[in-house]
């Protein structure tokens, strides 16, 4: 890799603190204030540990990975900018530890734009936050109409921020230029951006909401492994009967383990359609198999015995899936009008009343209130509805403070009335 350049002098900023353009007027590119390069040297990244802490207030953050490409959701490039120090590109393959990033800035503000898709890779690595501003979520509480970081850049800083590489192989080396200015652009604006947001915030009484939003982010453990996540394969719907099931599941494993063990995205290797259509299709030869319309990928038939082993296993095991998986407990709810028309009453009667809080507040209603909570709630209310038990309920699930106290007493007044008033419940979408 390139060698470290001296980066900004302490006193720069990153690569521009611009305000929004008059009405009709172009937006600038944003460019970055120093020519990029990738530290995946330990001495120059030591050095490089020693400026950023040496800088001033927040610390941008932001994390590159090989969706698509690698089996592992790991870091391929980590990105930082602090006022005061510049903005610095790691190499996380070569330099491995980061135990002394995390000592220097652990307990600063970190910005991050959408955090929850990198805090894993970050975490994976030892860089951990203890406070948070997330530039995209504080959007979306500010009422932006677009959240995506372009364009957020634009709103707030009237710059124009190129987003060509953000589906890019990052386990590439060397790395080309454009994918570093790339890079260093995702950090050298965030801090702007951040202030932006924050004044929006403060001005619209949202501070304080917004710092829950951010600790609950924190704070959000990683979900349980699924217990037959073969079962999210695109398609499998199509796949009928216990057998065809076997073998889709038998297949899924051997391209899992296969893509585990090259480090390879599983679909590269064989794309859920194959598999669908291996399924259905249940070949009675190796060569049925190789001739089946549809079936392709990368490893389609360099790996055709491996495919055919598991078609094999599907075939043959006692070991039966379940037609319908057992952890959806709560049907969807187009359906809930047949099967608890009082849940349906419930939900219908609700959903207004969240969206009203939602206009009031300029936020999306997702925001106000997670869909998944209001169904739960919905479909299995306390025995006693009151805003107390509504509000333990929804505290049980996640909601945040200035969630539950939004919502809790609104909820229990269109529960009640749901209750006063059943009848056939309401044509309308699902």
């Amino acid at each position: 890799m390139a060698e470290a350049s001296s980066g900004p002098r302490p006193d720069e900023q990153g690569a521009a603190a611009s305000t929004a353009p008059e009405p009709g007027q172009p937006l600038r590119l944003a460019v970055p204030a120093v020519t990029p390069v990738v530290i995946d040297d330990r001495d120059v990244y030591l050095a490089a540990v020693e400026r950023i802490a040496a800088g001033h207030g927040p610390v941008a953050v932001d994390a590159e990975r090989a969706s698509g490409f690698r089996y592992s959701q790991r870091a391929y490039l980590i990105q930082i900018f602090r006022r005061g120090a510049g903005t610095f590109l790691f190499d996380p393959p070569a330099l491995g530890s980061f135990a002394e990033l995390q000592e220097a800035i652990g307990d600063e503000e970190w910005v991050l734009h959408a955090a929850s898709q990198d805090l894993a890779c970050l975490r994976e690595v030892g860089l951990d936050p203890s406070r948070l501003f997330d530039t995209e979520l504080g959007a979306r509480l500010a009422g932006l109409p677009r959240v995506g970081l372009g364009a957020v850049v634009e709103h707030t800083l009237g710059l124009h921020l190129a987003k060509e590489h953000s589906a890019a192989d990052w386990s590439t080396r060397p790395l080309p230029a454009t994918w570093l200015t790339y890079a260093a652009l995702d950090v050298e604006l965030l801090v702007d951006v951040r202030d932006a947001i924050a004044d929006s915030l403060a001005d619209a009484g949202k501070t304080e909401l917004a710092e829950q939003e951010f600790s609950a982010v924190l704070a959000r453990e990683a979900p349980e492994p699924r217990s037959d996540p073969w079962r999210r394969l695109s398609g499998v719907h199509a796949v009928r009967g216990q057998r065809a099931l076997a073998v889709a599941r038998e297949l899924w494993i051997a391209r899992d383990a296969y893509a585990r063990e090259i480090d390879s995205a599983p679909g590269r290797l064989l794309p859920d359609s194959s598999i669908v259509v291996a399924a259905r299709a249940m070949p009675a030869s190796k060569r049925e198999l190789a001739a089946l319309q549809g079936f392709h990928g990368r490893a389609s038939r360099s790996q055709l015995d491996r495919w055919w082993a598991a078609i094999e296993v599907g075939r043959t095991t006692d070991d039966l899936p379940v037609l319908r998986a057992g952890e959806e407990t709560i049907p969807p709810p187009r359906s809930w009008g047949d099967r608890n028309p009082e849940a349906d009453r419930r939900l219908r009667a609700t959903r207004p009343v969240v969206q009203a809080v939602a206009d009031a507040w300029s936020i999306p209603v997702e925001n106000v209130l997670t869909p998944d909570h209001l169904r739960r709630l919905a479909w299995r209310p306390p025995a006693e509805i009151s805003p107390a038990s509504i509000g333990a309920a929804l505290e049980s699930f996640g909601a945040r403070p200035w969630q539950i106290d939004a919502t809790a007493q609104l909820i229990a007044d269109a529960f009640v009335e749901a209750h006063q008033a059943p009848g056939e419940p309401e044509e309308g979408p699902s």
